[in-house]
């Protein structure tokens, strides 16, 4: 479970091959992101300071594969370098993180990936970080309404 956390897309084949990944979408390569999260209130609601992209582990000092936690916004490495993210949610319970590789979003506690896009309160973080790494604001996707039925509506004769 945990084991499998700290994993950025870019090494999504790998973690599949590791693991017996069961999430939907996983057999074709993908994984779809959840759009909620009950761990959400755990974020620090403080965005003044984020650590730009270029941050080091702050345990070993690796230069990439890092993720920020977003509820003490500590530094730490990923799973495929010496697993201080995963370590840090261990012994904190801190369960959310977002790669400065890709910026995915990971619940460490849910074992899923979650849409930063979609979910409003990562919104902020997602872009502070979007901005930092790319110089400019995120293309954020529009949130699509569902709709029941994508036909027309037919016209009903009027009885006179």
């Amino acid at each position: 479970m945990a084991n499998r956390a700290g994993s950025s897309s870019s090494r999504m084949e790998t973690l599949h091959e590791e693991d017996d990944y069961d999430s939907y979408g996983a057999e074709s390569g993908w994984v779809e992101a959840k759009t909620h999260c009950d761990h959400l209130p755990s974020l620090s609601s403080d965005l003044t300071h984020i650590p730009i992209p270029s941050t080091p582990c702050n345990r070993c000092q690796h230069p990439i594969e890092n993720w920020i936690c977003l509820s003490c916004k500590l530094v730490l490495c990923s799973r495929f370098v010496n697993k201080h993210m995963l370590e840090h949610y261990q012994q904190t319970t801190h369960s959310i993180a977002l790669s400065f590789s890709d910026l995915s979003v990971w619940c460490f506690a849910c074992d899923s990936y979650l849409d930063a896009q979609l979910i409003q309160q990562l919104r902020p973080f997602h872009e502070t970080a979007y901005i930092l790494k790319f110089g400019q604001a995120p293309p954020f996707r529009p949130v699509e309404s569902s709709r029941v039925d994508d036909k027309p509506a037919m016209d009903v004769p009027s009885s006179s």
